[in-house]
């Protein structure tokens, strides 16, 4: 097992220097479209493919509140022009086996420029991460599920803030898009980093059903680390396989890995920490 930890940590280290000294992290991904849960939207994804042959795992992975696309591309809703963070992570999945999936939720519905922060109560209904998205999330899945180089049943999902709370809400007892969930039927596995877990954490009957991995920052400016924090504690004390980490001084978006982010000691270390953690959790649960 030290091995193990030890492999893991040098590979995350690897990949967190190369980030940092300013070195390509990610080829363009392939651009897919697929139709969301809803029934009616007609998605837009980036495939980021392992270089060897399959079937993999796989992770379905969902971006924040300003979309997936950089800043300094606004306008351009095309491959070349996602975050960095997200080519980073979709890199990162590939090169350890993954089939990775980032999926635009915004773009097709017309707000692909995303939105800005504290926003939250004038967005519209059409991009609720309570009742949308999740649909969106499970769209990918059966588009994934139905790839001849991906296991179906082993397929995990990774969202950030806003789709972090996409998470939380697809892998309630009653998520939209999926009846009867099961780790079997659904994800087997999730990643929600610095999400809001208020409505969640109000919903009396609230379990999820697969290992969920909760991880916040503690300077967040956004959503409320200490909310997490306690509604992972209500979850565990219901019997939920529930993951917490808390990052001291790091802030939202920690994993950003631009030189704005990394240049603040204890986000570095953050990210650091979560690639390694985030590793070897969907190698625990998607993995045979």
């Amino acid at each position: 097992m030290r091995k193990v930890m030890k492999w893991l940590f040098n590979a995350a280290a690897a990949l967190w220097f190369t980030v940092l000294s300013g070195g390509t992290v990610a080829a363009i991904p392939e651009t897919v479209h697929f139709m969301s849960a809803d029934g009616e939207t007609r998605l837009t994804g980036y495939l980021f493919l392992p270089s060897i042959p399959g079937p993999h795992p796989a992770v379905v992975m969902l971006h924040g509140r300003a979309g997936p696309y950089s800043s300094l591309k606004r306008g351009r809703h095309t491959a070349d022009a996602l975050t960095m963070r997200h080519k980073m992570w979709g890199s990162f999945w590939a090169e350890r086996g993954y089939v990775a999936i980032h999926v635009d939720s915004f773009g097709p519905r017309g707000f692909g420029d995303g939105f800005g922060r504290h926003s939250y109560s004038s967005r519209p209904l059409e991009v609720s991460e309570q009742a949308v998205r999740p649909l969106d999330a499970y769209g990918a899945l059966a588009y994934l599920r139905g790839r001849s180089d991906v296991v179906p049943e082993r397929i995990g999902v990774q969202g950030w803030s806003n789709g972090g709370m996409t998470v939380l809400a697809a892998l309630g007892p009653q998520p939209p898009g999926l009846r009867n969930p099961t780790p079997v039927s659904g994800f087997r596995a999730a990643i929600a980093q610095y999400p809001s877990c208020r409505v969640q954490a109000a919903q009396a009957d609230y379990l999820p059903y697969a290992p969920l991995l909760i991880a916040v920052a503690e300077d967040d400016n956004e959503v409320s680390p200490t909310v997490c924090r306690s509604f992972a504690e209500l979850l565990r004390s219901r019997g939920g396989g529930v993951e917490f980490i808390w990052y001291d001084g790091a802030h939202h978006s920690y994993d950003d890995p631009g030189k704005t982010k990394q240049s603040h000691a204890p986000n570095r270390l953050a990210l650091r920490d979560t690639l390694i953690r985030a590793e070897a959790f969907f190698a625990k649960h998607l993995r045979p």
